[in-house]
């Protein structure tokens, strides 16, 4: 099966363009949240952030602070919401980044999924500890 993203980057599906660099593409999301929203792809593909070589961070966050800088100024935006699922809820088994326009009373509320809660305080910092250690050795 061909990744869809794949396919748009290299022509062969059509998608609206609004950033295109030797790195980093973004294109119309077909499916808004809101018009204007865009998904930001490195041109290689990944399937998810833990297999983006550590070179494409900057451009990619790069890309992401101008497309969000241009939501406002072309859109009239009062901010933005930038997104990435990393593997459960994406859709496209493409590393994507999602910036969404927002305007205040937009209708757009919270997160789109369940909350939890640690057990206690202890509970928490064991959690920061794994996660702390792990961010370290890798």
């Amino acid at each position: 099966m061909t990744c869809l993203f794949c396919a748009i980057l290299a022509g062969d599906v059509d998608a609206h363009f609004v950033f295109d660099e030797t790195l980093i593409a973004g294109f119309l999301d077909s499916r808004p949240v809101f018009k204007g929203h865009t998904l930001l792809v490195p041109r290689i593909h990944v399937d998810t952030i833990t297999e983006l070589p550590p070179d494409l961070y900057a451009p990619l966050f790069d890309a992401a602070a101008r497309v969000t800088a241009a939501v406002r100024h072309a859109l009239g935006a009062q901010g933005s919401f930038v997104a990435m699922n990393n593997t459960v809820s994406q859709s496209v088994p493409h590393l994507h980044m999602h910036v969404v326009p927002r305007t205040k009373g937009d209708g757009l509320r919270g997160f789109f999924w369940p909350r939890t809660k640690y057990d206690d305080e202890a509970e928490a910092a064991e959690y920061a500890a794994r996660l702390g250690a792990a961010v370290i050795t890798t």
